[in-house]
Formats: structure tokens, C-alpha cells, sequence
């Protein structure tokens, strides 16, 4: 009985398992808090049309004001719109890009990694040398490169970003797919007459999921900073759309008199980064703790 479990249980199914474990330890109720942040951030994303007292575009009081005026909390800019409004905006507008970089890295990446390890061979060695010529090239100047050529654009910039960052997920899955190759299970699968495919998305690809998703959640905080630096640098949405790199570079000549009106964006990319990293740290921890 013990052989047959060890056979039937897979490696998607004990990750469920030591979730729930980990979910239940009263050690573990900091890291679920942490991991809770993703989902907290996200739905202030999308609720920013909601929870912004004002248009991001349009003037809303006098220019300049300081921060706890009445009505703006974090004060106005330069032309009288509401800080916290275009804050919110670009909050969102951030946030949403990293997790779209993300869920095209992976997806992308991951099915390149899944088929290398899969596959073996000649299909494994062409797939990673490819894969091995994108992160020997300078990820950022890449990225700049891209954007440069196609246009400043938040699409162009997710395409730019996105160009650079799924090789990571390739080598990741990969190397956790060639693992799994090993695994007792996966052999009693072969050697029951189940077909390539099924192996690879039934068997292989589960148990990858978990390094995914850990790398996954730490890398939104690297790529809110990335996206940025590359909006602080101009490649990013055209003015006057807010977005938190931007708004930060556009107002730069303001920081000696009125200092609130680059710092707190900038304050919002350091503040939302943190974030991001303490929910990566929280899912890590959930899921790697037995």
C-alpha cells in the first residue's frame, strides 16, 4: 500500500498538502498575512477609479499646495491636480504591468523550459542556447533598446520588458522538469503507456508550479522598479499620463521648493517595491515550509 502511494502521489498533490499545513501553522500566520499583500495591492489597482477623490488629468485646487491641504491629503502639483489621485492611477498602472510581465514571462518562459526538459536532446540543447543568448545580452540596454525602436508606450515597454525576462523562467522550469523526470512516478507513467504530452502536463508540469510561483512573487517588486526607471527615463507613457517614474522625473526641477510633488512618487515605487517583496518573501516561506 505504502509503494502504491508513493506511485499515485504527485508531486502537484503533496504541494497541496504541505499548503495547507503551512497555512494552518500558527508560525506560518505572519507569511500568510505578508503573502496577502499581492492580493491587497491588486484590488487597490483596479479600485483606483474608485478610490481617487479626483481625475488624474484635470486641475482640482490651487497649484503647488502642500501636503494635508484641505481636500489633498497628499497636496497638488504643479498645475493644482490632486497628488493622491495620480498616485492611485499610477499605482495601478504599475502594479498591473509587473503582474502582465509576469504572467507572459511564465507562460512563455515556462513552456519553453517545460518542452526543453521534456524533451531532452538535441530539442533541450537548441532551446536553452537560445535561451542562454537572451540573458547573455545586457537586460536593460535591451529593454531601452526595444522601447527606443518602437516607441515610448506602456505596450512597448511590457513588450521591451517581456523580451528580457522570460529566459529566467525558462531555465527555472527547466531545470525543475529535468528533476522530475527522475521521479518514480513519472517512470510508472512511461513505462504504463502514457504519451508524451500527458506526461509533461499531467506529471512534469505541477511540480514546477510551485518554483514559479515563488519566482514569480518576487519578482514583481524588481519589475515595479524596472517598469520605473524606465518611465523615469522618458520610455514610458507620454505625458500627462500619471505614472509613478514619470511623474517623479517630470517634476524633478520642483524638489528644492516644492518638494512633495517629485519625492512622493517616488516615495509610492520605494513603498509599493517593499510591498511586493515582503508578499514575495510570505509565499516563498508558505511554500517552502514543511
Amino acid at each position: 500500500m505504502a509503494v502504491a502511494e508513493a506511485f499515485t502521489s504527485t508531486p502537484a498533490a503533496r504541494d497541496r498538502s504541505r499548503w495547507g499545513r503551512a497555512a494552518r501553522s500558527p508560525h506560518a500566520r505572519l507569511d500568510v498575512l505578508s503573502a496577502g499583500l499581492l492580493g491587497l495591492v491588486t484590488v487597490v489597482a483596479l479600485a483606483a477609479p474608485v478610490l481617487a477623490p479626483h481625475g488624474p488629468l484635470d486641475p482640482a485646487g490651487m497649484p503647488s499646495a502642500p501636503p494635508g491641504t484641505s481636500g489633498f491629503l497628499l497636496g497638488t502639483d504643479s498645475v493644482g491636480r490632486d497628488i493622491l489621485s495620480r498616485v492611485l492611477y499610477g499605482l495601478r498602472s504599475s502594479w498591473l504591468a509587473a503582474l502582465a510581465v509576469v504572467a507572459v514571462g511564465a507562460a512563455f518562459g515556462g513552456l519553453v523550459g517545460l518542452v526543453a526538459g521534456a524533451r531532452g536532446g538535441w530539442v533541450d540543447n537548441v532551446l536553452m542556447r537560445i535561451t542562454d543568448g537572451f540573458l547573455a545580452l545586457p537586460a536593460p540596454v535591451l529593454a531601452i533598446a526595444v522601447v527606443a525602436a518602437l516607441g515610448p508606450s506602456l505596450l512597448h515597454t511590457l513588450v521591451a520588458v517581456s523580451i528580457v525576462w522570460w529566459p529566467f523562467y525558462a531555465r527555472i522550469v527547466r531545470g525543475e522538469v529535468r528533476t522530475l523526470a527522475a521521479r518514480p512516478h513519472v517512470e510508472a507513467a512511461r513505462l504504463a503507456g502514457t504519451g508524451p504530452v500527458r506526461v509533461a502536463t499531467r506529471h512534469l508540469l505541477p511540480g514546477a508550479v510551485p518554483a514559479v510561483v515563488v519566482t514569480a512573487s518576487l519578482d514583481i517588486g524588481a519589475l515595479v522598479l524596472t517598469l520605473a526607471g524606465l518611465s523615469f527615463l522618458g520610455l514610458g507613457q507620454p505625458a500627462p499620463t500619471p505614472e509613478l517614474g514619470a511623474d517623479a522625473a517630470r517634476n524633478l526641477s520642483y524638489l528644492l521648493q516644492d518638494w512633495w510633488i517629485p519625492v512622493v512618487p517616488g516615495l509610492a515605487v520605494a513603498l509599493l517595491s517593499l510591498v511586493a517583496n515582503v508578499a514575495g518573501d510570505g509565499v516563498r516561506n508558505l511554500m517552502t515550509r514543511r
